[in-house]
């Protein structure tokens, strides 16, 4: 049963990703579309990542799905991951202000509204199991280990694997065929 959740969840992801926002109009506009859409991404991260044991307190902490600095997903993410699990870990939602309050965290969306302190932030967590993710412009090769790239109104994904192999996470051949692979593939 598990290999068959993978399987629709990669096509799901596969689906995702060959459409164009417009696809996901709603009256809200297309900035929230953009924003439903990225949460999708990374609620699908959670399934095609592995962690280290080291990067979780126990056998049941849940997978933390951070924001760090201004939260442009509403309520969405929150919505997308509620009741939700990924490696027999539930999902949870936490949003940070500042770089000293992530902790116990394994995948952070680092909002734009930090891009004048990215290298500061990607340095501090460079050698930590966390997943990092954003949307400044290179952010996957400023060591990044996704950026979201908007282009022609499909979301496009930009994975850094040299940055998460130093933090010890693997990265599912599923999603890497979904992506721009950028640094030197380990």
């Amino acid at each position: 049963m598990r290999v068959l959740t993978r399987i629709v969840v990669a096509a799901g992801l596969l689906a995702i990703a060959l459409l164009p926002l417009t696809a996901f109009a709603t009256a809200r506009g297309k900035l929230t579309q953009e924003y439903d859409l990225k949460a999708v991404f990374l609620f699908n991260f959670a399934q095609f990542v592995d962690w280290p044991d080291s990067a979780f307190a126990n056998a049941h902490t849940p997978i933390t799905i951070g924001i760090l600095g201004e939260d442009p997903f509403g309520k969405s993410l929150d919505a997308v991951v509620a009741n939700e699990s990924a490696h027999d870990r539930a999902l949870v939602v936490r949003r940070y202000q500042s770089l000293d309050q992530v902790e116990g965290c394994q995948i952070l969306f680092i909002s734009s509204s930090e891009a004048g302190r990215l290298d500061r932030i990607l340095g501090a967590l460079a050698h930590r199991s966390v997943l990092t993710v954003g949307e400044t412009r290179d952010f996957a090769t400023r060591s990044g280990m996704i950026g979201f790239d908007v282009a022609q109104q499909r979301v496009r994904l930009r994975i850094n694997v040299t940055a998460a192999t130093a933090a010890n996470l693997t990265i599912s051949s599923k999603l890497l065929r979904q992506a721009e692979i950028v640094g030197a593939r380990p």
